[in-house]
């Protein structure tokens, strides 16, 4: 049997764990999420890392600290988790959504200026599969036109573009550590602040809205009530499981990479006659393995393909189904232009499985997509 995903796990993660308890501390902000906040700040150069309780709420936080209201208007992809519009959908504001680039399944940069109106209040790239959007032209949209920009780098720790660290380019970015990540924390997330001027703001808003992290560092004498908030903490016990990944992060990103690598070279004969189309990872990104999909004819062909996998034991699915296409994306969203990609080549779009320790079970994937294609 091979899965589509297995739960990543250090054999120090349990020992991490136990120190948690056993100093009587599992609650939020202990000394693993501290560790883990440096690892974060260290590795992609953010001002500040604040670990959440997952990606969603570390983007729900981003919409309060960008002051997101009702009749704001915010443009992303359609092709993303529901989690990248209910942060903004909560905060009363409309979605604008706009076609993606059939190359990285990526917003299409070239169509977002023409969504913006006297409305809009920010841009929300998603860097899917932790291969980077076009970040230069986003962020030059972003400026001539006074908005803020909002990474739903979910997907992408340990990616860069031209050189710098997914979530760390645009003003606020938001990590994943879900159980489908390549480094997880069961659920989890991460806040990434650009600005050093919105870290004080963004501690009270964590904090249920007091000044509690002030109280923790000394700086105050008691805390209270200050700010609108909620509580976003994670526990210490679960950053401890995840501080044991990121030790060896390097480590799981060169696993996945020689799978990803596999995978690729394995298949690269199928792409070559037109059966099926590959990854593309533009030039100037560095990606993280966080999955390989393959892209076939269309849907009916997928849903063979994914039926046949299953029946030799192969985990293998589909992802998201476009947001404007759902009944919550019509009611509170509307695609701005021409969905000309968003649904085709999510219709064709097919994730095979990944994760650390794959091993040699990507042989079996590959030997059996070709066994599929000779019948």
């Amino acid at each position: 049997m091979v899965s589509f995903n297995n739960v990543p796990y250090v054999d120090t993660a349990l020992t991490y764990m136990k120190n948690a308890i056993d100093c009587q501390k599992i609650c939020g902000d202990g000394e693993y999420t501290k560790n883990c906040n440096r690892w974060i700040e260290e590795n992609t150069g953010t001002a500040k890392s604040l670990l959440t309780t997952s990606c969603t709420h570390a983007t729900e936080m981003a919409a309060i600290l960008c002051g997101i209201k009702s009749g704001d208007e915010v443009i992303m992809p359609s092709y993303t988790f529901v989690s990248t519009a209910n942060a903004f959908v909560l905060r009363g504001a409309k979605v604008v959504f706009v076609d993606i680039r059939p190359d990285t399944m990526n917003i299409d940069e070239k169509l977002i200026e023409a969504a913006v109106t006297d409305r809009t209040k920010a841009i929300v790239p998603v860097h899917y599969a932790g291969v980077a959007c076009e970040m230069d032209t986003i962020m030059d949209i972003a400026k001539r036109h006074n908005l803020i920009v909002i990474e739903d780098a979910a997907q992408g720790v340990m990616s860069k573009y031209k050189g710098q660290a997914l979530g760390a380019i645009g003003d606020y970015g938001c990590f994943s550590f879900h159980e489908t990540k390549n480094y997880s924390m069961g659920e989890g997330g991460a806040l990434l602040i650009k600005d050093p001027e919105n870290v004080e703001r963004a501690e009270i808003v964590r904090e249920k809205g007091t000044d509690r992290s002030k109280y923790f560092r000394g700086q105050i004498d008691k805390y209270t009530w200050v700010d609108a908030g909620s509580s976003y903490l994670p526990s210490d016990m679960n950053a401890a499981y995840l501080w044991a990944q990121l030790e060896k992060a390097q480590e799981i990103y060169d696993d996945r990479m020689a799978s990803w690598n596999t995978y690729y070279e394995g298949l690269k004969d199928l792409a070559e006659k037109g059966i099926i189309e590959l990854p593309v990872i533009p030039s100037e990104c560095v990606h993280n393995a966080h999955m390989f999909y393959i892209k076939l004819r269309d849907l009916d062909e997928r849903t063979k393909l994914i039926a046949y996998l299953k029946q030799n034991e192969i985990g293998a699915v589909f992802h998201y189904i476009p947001l404007h296409s759902a009944p919550a994306g019509k009611t509170y969203g509307v695609f701005f232009g021409e969905d000309k990609y968003t649904t085709r080549e999510s219709e064709r779009l097919l994730r095979l499985p990944m994760y650390y320790g794959l091993g040699e079970a990507v042989y079996e994937v590959i030997d059996k997509i070709h066994e599929f294609y000779k019948k």
